[in-house]
């Protein structure tokens, strides 16, 4: 009676069900995709990132995540201190440094 909702009606005996194994099959398939494809890549930059904070070193150029250049002047644990300019110094995280520069690109610029 419904003008929105339509009746259901019963169509008989259920489809006749197939191998459980194949039916796991596919969404097996699209985890191993997914693995090879994001979590692999991933895992692999993060290791290298991580090598390359260890390696930093004193006089080292470098560019943060943030966008700022500058020169490694002293190191610590867990946070170093860049100078920016001349008399310019900022205190950040290791972890917040994207990249290491060649000598002297600084200098160039």
């Amino acid at each position: 009676m419904s003008f929105f909702i339509s009746d259901a009606f019963a169509e008989g005996a259920a489809a006749p069900q197939g191998d459980p194994i194949m039916g796991l099959l596919f969404p097996i398939g699209l985890v191993v995709l997914l693995y090879f494809f994001m979590i692999r890549p991933q895992v692999k930059r993060q290791k290298e990132h991580k090598k390359m904070v260890e390696a930093l070193a004193k006089g080292d150029e470098v560019t943060t995540t943030g966008g700022l250049a500058g020169r490694i002047t002293t190191l610590g644990d867990d946070f170093l201190t860049l100078e920016v300019a001349d008399g310019v110094q900022l205190k950040i995280r290791r972890q917040a440094v994207e990249a290491v520069l060649p000598k002297g690109t600084l200098d160039a610029a």
